[in-house]
C-alpha cells in the first residue's frame, strides 16, 4: 500500500492508447506532478488529491465516470449538518418508550412459544423515529402521502409507536402473534391481517425493495396519465444489509435511476449482520453497496459514525484514521463493538499515529466509539442523511446507515451472531435496559410474570409532541385506507362481440382476450384505468395494435425516430402512454402489477391492471410475489398466455406449462379459470370486473389461461344456466344425442382440451356407438373451493350441495376428465363426483414436437380419450373388453 513505485514508472503515454493525445507534454507534466506527490507526501496524499480533483470535475459539469466508492466516513460532514427542527430531548424519550414497549411485547409472548424479533428494531429505532417525526407524510394532507415499505422484523417497534399514539391498546400488544381470536397483531406487516395499518407486506425478503421501486415508478405513471397528482408522495424502503443478497432487492436499481425516480429513498440498516453471522466477514458491505448503487446511478448518502468520532476525524491530519476505518473488515468491527478498551487499542489503534490519536481518550470513550457511536443510532446524523436524501433531485437516493444489531439491549444481545434467534430478555436484562433508557419504571413493576408496557399518559408532553408532529405531516403512518369508489359497469358491446363467436374464422383465445381488453380501453368512463403490463412479449400476444393507439409509457417520451415509423403498427413511446412494457422481467412485471392492483387503497384510485405473460413463467417463477399480492389485497387480471403443456411445443421443456393452475390453486386470493372459448372469456372478465370493481369489491385477483392455437369460436349456447355455469366452473357445452341408444359417459375438459374432447365425442359415436356429453370446465379450482365450502356448511348443520355434484347428478356413465394440465388439476374435484371418475393429463416434462405428436405422447389426444373411455366402460361392463385393444390398434396407439 505504501510502496511509491506502484504509482511511478509509467508516466509516458502508451502508443496503444485509443484516444489521441493532442498535447503529450502537458500529459507528462501532470503525471510527473502526481509522481512528485507520491515521492514527497506518500501514496495516500496522492489518492486524496485525485479524489478531490475528480469530485471537483464532476461538480463543474465535466462528463466523467463517477467514483464507485468514497471514504468510510459520513457523507454529510459536521459543518454541513442542517439545523434540527425538533425537540431532541422529547424525541429521545419517545424513542426510549418505543424501545421498551417493543421489547416487552416480544418477551411477553415468548413463554407461549411465540416470541418474535427484538434486535432488528433495536438497531433501527432512530432510523424510523426520525422519519416518523420529520419526514413521513400521512394521508390526511393533500395527495396520497408517503408509501412506507418497512423492514418486516422491525414490526414490534412500529406497533410500539402505534400504542403510544393510541392506535393500539395493551390488549392488542398482548395478542402479538395471536391472531386466531380475531383481535391479535400479525407478526410482520400483513395488510390482509391488519388492513387498517399495514400497506405493504415486506418480510418476504427482497420483495419489499423491488416493490418500492415499482411503486415509485407507478406513482409517476398515474400522474403522467392524469389519474392523480402524486408529486407530493415519496416512497421509503427500509431493508437490512443482509437482505441485499436477495437478487430481487437490487434487481431494479437501474430502472429507478434510468427514470430519475427522485421520489424514492432506500434506507439500508447496515448492522453488518445477517441471520446467522456477519453479512460480509472479510470485506465491507457498506462499501460494496455504495459501489453497487453508485454504479446503478443512485445518489448515495452514508451515515456511519456518531458524533464521538467527529473530533477524532477532525484531528486526522494524515488520513491514517480514515484509512484504518476503511480497511477493517466487518466481522472485526463487530468484534470491536463487543470487546473492552485494551482489545480495541491493540487491534484498531495500531501504529504510532493512531496510538497517539487515541491517547487522549479514556477507556470508556474508546469503548463508546465502537459500542454505541454509529451514525444510525444518532438522531442528528440520521436527520442530516434524510434531509440530504429528500433534497436531492434527478436520481433516487440510498441512505447507508451503520448500526449495531441489538443496540441498547445489553451485552448479551449487542453484535452477537445469535441475536436474531433470541426472543426475550430476562428480568435482569430489562432492568439494565430501563437504566440505559432512563425510564422511570420501578423494580416493583418488574416483579411479575409479565413485563409492563409503559405509557406516559395521553396528556404527557411526549404524546402531545408525537401527535403534533404527525398532524403537521398529514396524519398517522403507516395507515391503509380504502375509500369506496366503484367503477361504472363497462359497456356491453365488447362482450357481445365475443359471445357471438368468430363465424368461419379461427381465432385463438389469446387473441380474443386481447381484443376484448383493447375494446374496453376505448370506454370513455373506465378505459383510462386499464394498465396493460407485458414483459417484452407484446407481439407474441398480438398486442402490437396497442402501440400506436394506447402508446407505451416512457417518462422521456420518444427521443428517437422509430425504425418502423412508416408502418401502421409502429412502436410509439409517450410520456402519457398506457401500455407498460417492462422488458424481460417477470419479477418486475408482478411488482408493477401489484402497485397498480392496490392503487385503490394507496391512492384511492382503482386501476385495472392486465398482466399477460408466458404461463410457465408466472406462478412458477414469481409465486412468492403473487402471495404478497394476495396479502396486499391486489385486484386485477393475471393472464397466462401460450398456456398448457402441448400448445407451446416448439419451445420445449422449460416453456411447456402443465401445472400453473395447480400452483395458482394454492393462493386463496387467485380466482383461476381455464376458458376454452371466447364467449367464456367474455363472461369471466365481465364477472371479474363486477367482483373486483363493483359496489362490493372483493379482495381477489383473476388468473386466466389462454391459448395461442387458432380455433373456431362458437357463439354462446342459448341453454339456460350457461353464464352461471361458466362463472361457477362447469357447463354442458355439447350433450350427446338424447335419444341415441348405447353406452353413455361424461367427458369433462378445459381450455384447449375441449376441442380434443369434442373430436373424441364424434369418434365414440361414429366408431363405437358410445354417446358422450361434453362439458367445459372453466375452473377446476373454483369447483373445488365451492365443494369445500359446502362441506364446511354441512359441518355447521346446513344443507348444501357442491355445484359440481349438482351439475353432474344423475348424468349416465362414468366421468372422464381431460386437460392440458397434469392430472392433479382435474383430480381436485374427484371426491365430489358421484360417478366413477378418471382423468387424463400431461404429467412429466414437456418436449418439442408438433402439437399432434406431443398430445399423442401424453395420451391426451382425441384417439387416446376414446381408448380410455372404452376402458372405463369395459370396467363397468358396458362394452366388451376386447374393444379397448381393437381401438388401440385402430388408432395406432399400440405403436
Amino acid at each position: 500500500m505504501n510502496d511509491p513505485s506502484r504509482f511511478a514508472g509509467s508516466s509516458a503515454p502508451s502508443e496503444l492508447d485509443q484516444l489521441p493525445d493532442r498535447d503529450r507534454e502537458e500529459t507528462l507534466e501532470c503525471q510527473a506532478s502526481l509522481d512528485a506527490v507520491v515521492r514527497n507526501a506518500g501514496p495516500e496524499r496522492a489518492l486524496y488529491l485525485m479524489r478531490r480533483v475528480h469530485e471537483f470535475a464532476a461538480r463543474s459539469g465535466m462528463s466523467l465516470p463517477g467514483l464507485l466508492s468514497s471514504d468510510y466516513i459520513n457523507t454529510v460532514p459536521v459543518a454541513a449538518q442542517p439545523k434540527f427542527d425538533g425537540d431532541l430531548e422529547t424525541e429521545t424519550r419517545i424513542t426510549a418508550l418505543n424501545r421498551w414497549n417493543a421489547a416487552a411485547m416480544v418477551s411477553n409472548g415468548a413463554p407461549l412459544g411465540l416470541g418474535g424479533h427484538i434486535s432488528t428494531y433495536a438497531s433501527a429505532a432512530w432510523l424510523y423515529e426520525i422519519g416518523f417525526n420529520h419526514f413521513f407524510r400521512g394521508k390526511d394532507g393533500d395527495g396520497s402521502g408517503d408509501q412506507l415499505f418497512l423492514q418486516g422484523h422491525a414490526s414490534p417497534g412500529i406497533y410500539a409507536r402505534a400504542f403510544l399514539e393510541g392506535r393500539l391498546d395493551e390488549g392488542q400488544l398482548n395478542a402479538f402473534r395471536r391472531e386466531a381470536g380475531g383481535n391479535g397483531l400479525p407478526s410482520y406487516p400483513h395488510p390482509r391481517r391488519l388492513p387498517w395499518l399495514w400497506e405493504f407486506p415486506t418480510v418476504s425478503m427482497g420483495l419489499g425493495p423491488l416493490g418500492a421501486v415499482y411503486q415509485a415508478r407507478f406513482n409517476r405513471y398515474v400522474q403522467a396519465r392524469g389519474i392523480k397528482d402524486t408529486s407530493g408522495s415519496r416512497v421509503w424502503a427500509f431493508l437490512g444489509d443482509g437482505e441485499t443478497d436477495e437478487p430481487e432487492s437490487i434487481a431494479a436499481l437501474t430502472l429507478a435511476s434510468r427514470e430519475d425516480l427522485d421520489n424514492l429513498t432506500f434506507v439500508v440498516n447496515c448492522n453488518l449482520q445477517r441471520l446467522d453471522g456477519p453479512v460480509r466477514s472479510n470485506s465491507k458491505i457498506v462499501q460494496e453497496l455504495e459501489a453497487r448503487f453508485r454504479g446503478s446511478g443512485w445518489n448515495v448518502v452514508k451515515t456511519l459514525w456518531g458524533e464521538a468520532w467527529d473530533p477524532l476525524l477532525a484531528r486526522d491530519a494524515t488520513g491514517d484514521l480514515v484509512t484504518r476505518l476503511g480497511e477493517v473488515p466487518d466481522a472485526q468491527l463487530q468484534t470491536l463493538a463487543a470487546r473492552d478498551a485494551a482489545y480495541i487499542r491493540e487491534k484498531f489503534f495500531t501504529g504510532d499515529v493512531l496510538a497517539a490519536l487515541s491517547a487522549s481518550l479514556s477507556d470508556a470513550q474508546v469503548v463508546e466509539l465502537f459500542e454505541n457511536s454509529r451514525g444510525g443510532h444518532e438522531p442528528l446524523k440520521v436527520y442530516a442523511a434524510y434531509r440530504a436524501a429528500v433534497e436531492h433531485r434527478g436520481a433516487p437516493t440510498v441512505v447507508l446507515a451503520q448500526t449495531v444489531k441489538g443496540h441498547t439491549l445489553g451485552s448479551a444481545f449487542e453484535s452477537r451472531n445469535a441475536n436474531h434467534q433470541m426472543k426475550k430478555l430476562t428480568t435482569a436484562q430489562f432492568r439494565e435496559l430501563r437504566d440505559v433508557l432512563e425510564l422511570p419504571i420501578p423494580d416493583s413493576a418488574l416483579a411479575g410474570d409479565r413485563i409492563p408496557y409503559w405509557h406516559p399518559g395521553e396528556n404527557s408532553p411526549e404524546v402531545r409532541y408525537l401527535h403534533e408532529r404527525r398532524a403537521a405531516l398529514g396524519g398517522p403512518v403507516p395507515s391503509r385506507r380504502v375509500v369506496a369508489k366503484p367503477l361504472p359497469e363497462p359497456p356491453a358491446k365488447p362482450f357481445e362481440s365475443l359471445e357471438k363467436g368468430s363465424g368461419h374464422r379461427e381465432v385463438a383465445t389469446t387473441t380474443a382476450l386481447v381484443r376484448l381488453v383493447k375494446d374496453l380501453m376505448r370506454d370513455e368512463r373506465t378505459g383510462a384505468r386499464w394498465v396493460p403490463i407485458v414483459p417484452d412479449e407484446a407481439r407474441t400476444f398480438g398486442m402490437e395494435s396497442m402501440f400506436p393507439t394506447a402508446g407505451i409509457y416512457s417518462p422521456l417520451g420518444q427521443t428517437y425516430d422509430p425504425v418502423d415509423a412508416d408502418q401502421l403498427l409502429h412502436y410509439k413511446e409517450s410520456r402519457t402512454g398506457q401500455l407498460i412494457i417492462e422488458g424481460i422481467t417477470e419479477a418486475g412485471s408482478v411488482a408493477e402489477f401489484t402497485a397498480a392492483a392496490t392503487s385503490y387503497a394507496t391512492h384511492g384510485e382503482p386501476m385495472i391492471p392486465f398482466y399477460i405473460f408466458y404461463a410457465m413463467f408466472g406462478f412458477q417463477r414469481t409465486g412468492d410475489q403473487f402471495w404478497a399480492l394476495a396479502d396486499q389485497m391486489g385486484r386485477g387480471f393475471v393472464v397466462g398466455g401460450t398456456a398448457g403443456r402441448t400448445t407451446m411445443t416448439g419451445e420445449g421443456l422449460q416453456h411447456g406449462d402443465g401445472h400453473s393452475h395447480l400452483l395458482a390453486s394454492t393462493n386463496p386470493a387467485a380466482v383461476s379459470y381455464d376458458p376454452a372459448f371466447a364467449f367464456e372469456i367474455a363472461v369471466i372478465v365481465r364477472d371479474g370486473l363486477r367482483r373486483m370493481y363493483g359496489e362490493r369489491p372483493e379482495d381477489v385477483f383473476y388468473y386466466l389461461t389462454v391459448y395461442n392455437e387458432p380455433k373456431h369460436q362458437p357463439p354462446m349456447p342459448a341453454a339456460p344456466g350457461v353464464e352461471e355455469g361458466i362463472v361457477r366452473g362447469i357447463h354442458r357445452f355439447r350433450p350427446a344425442e338424447p335419444t341415441a341408444a348405447g353406452p353413455r359417459l361424461q367427458l369433462l375438459s378445459s381450455g384447449t382440451a375441449v376441442h380434443w374432447a369434442l373430436l373424441a365425442q364424434e369418434l365414440l359415436a361414429a366408431d363405437w356407438n358410445v354417446h358422450a356429453d361434453v362439458w367445459s370446465v372453466t375452473s377446476w379450482t373454483e369447483l373445488r373451493r365451492d365443494a369445500m365450502r359446502a362441506d364446511a356448511a354441512r359441518m355447521r348443520g346446513e344443507e348444501r350441495t357442491p355445484y359440481v355434484t349438482a351439475a353432474l347428478a344423475g348424468a349416465p356413465g362414468p366421468v372422464l376428465a381431460v386437460s392440458d394440465w397434469m392430472r392433479q388439476v382435474p383430480d381436485q374435484i374427484s371426491q365430489w363426483v358421484e360417478q366413477d371418475y378418471y382423468s387424463l393429463g400431461t404429467d412429466g416434462f414437456g418436449l418439442s414436437d408438433t402439437r399432434e405428436d406431443v398430445r399423442r405422447y401424453f395420451e391426451v389426444d382425441a384417439e387416446s380419450i376414446v381408448v380410455t373411455a372404452l376402458d372405463r366402460l369395459a370396467r363397468a361392463g358396458q362394452v366388451a373388453p376386447s374393444s379397448v385393444a381393437r381401438a388401440r390398434e385402430r388408432y395406432g396407439l399400440d405403436r
